[in-house]
């Protein structure tokens, strides 16, 4: 029996990048003692077939809060932003779990390891959207040259969710974190508290990034125990492109001392010629190597 679950989510859009993360884990050996559930958000007959030859679950996503049908409406996708705070229901079976985007893969098992590692005794494993070189989220508005006006990603959707202004103001300033990837163990008492959090959020905000926002409060309002791990467990590539390592053929932090990219996320797209490479396989855009050239090439899985 499999202990420990990674689990994904996606609708008929995004199958092939969904496919392309889980031919991904399955490339390394260690991956036969570790399940793969997959939640449907509205893949195909003909895509769920093709998952079922590879994975050990699927299970179709719901709304486990319920949300207004006007804000929901034709966008199945959306449930990613509910359900994934909900894994344990779903698949009840594993002490431990580990949600990878699919718009991630994983190029390093290391980072699984420390995942399932990092959610010991109930904690939260997950990475922040800050390190060396990474993009500022913050705006800052000068007013007389002198006074400034700081706008923080968190602070801006804690403000639209009317969580109110004391808990908006803690997170004004504190480093975002990605729930793209994360891990907790079934029994950790952060389920609760996000799923709290997750409801207060969904009243009043967006659907989504109403998930993201819930986990913030939990980790900088409500001190829920977490383990944050390396940028490159959680490479968010709109944020700083990696290097690519040609003698090793594996892409890598671009800043000494070069680490191997673990997951590589492609959160937020990349973008060129206003195509986005998450959704054609054919864009490809110039990245630096360790031998100081230029090549060019994909970022996702396998291209």
């Amino acid at each position: 029996m499999k202990k420990n679950a990674i689990v994904s989510l996606a609708d008929s859009k995004y199958f092939n990048l969904l496919n392309e993360l889980v031919d991904s884990i399955k490339q390394f050996s260690e991956s036969s003692t570790v399940a793969i559930c997959i939640l449907d958000a509205g893949l195909n007959e003909e895509q769920k077939k093709i998952l079922s030859s590879k994975v050990d679950e699927i299970k179709p996503a719901e709304w486990d809060i319920k949300v207004s049908s006007i804000k929901v409406r034709g966008k199945e996708w959306l449930k990613s932003q509910v359900s994934r705070a909900f894994l344990p229901d779903y698949f009840p079976n594993y002490e431990k779990f580990l949600w990878i985007d699919c718009d991630a893969w994983v190029n390093d098992w290391e980072s699984i390891e420390l995942y399932f590692k990092a959610c010991k005794n109930g904690k939260l494993g997950i990475t922040q959207t800050l390190g060396p070189g990474y993009k500022i989220m913050s705006k800052v508005t000068w007013l007389f040259g002198k006074l400034a006006i700081v706008k923080s990603q968190n602070f801006k959707h804690a403000i639209n969710s009317k969580i109110g202004l004391e808990k908006a103001r803690k997170l004004a300033f504190a480093p975002h974190i990605n729930i793209g990837v994360f891990s907790l163990e079934k029994n950790s008492p952060c389920w609760k508290i996000w799923q709290k959090n997750l409801e207060i959020t969904l009243s009043s905000g967006r659907i989504f990034g109403s998930e993201g926002l819930a986990i913030n409060i939990s980790v900088y309002v409500e001190n829920v125990e977490t383990e944050f791990l390396p940028l490159n467990c959680n490479w968010i590539a709109s944020n700083l492109l990696p290097k690519f390592d040609e003698k090793k053929n594996t892409f890598v932090e671009p800043y000494l001392p070069n680490y191997k990219i673990g997951i590589m996320h492609l959160a937020a797209g990349i973008w060129k010629d206003n195509k986005d490479m998450r959704l054609d396989k054919m864009v490809k855009i110039d990245i630096k190597t360790l031998e100081d050239t230029t090549i060019t090439k994909s970022l996702r899985f396998g291209q």
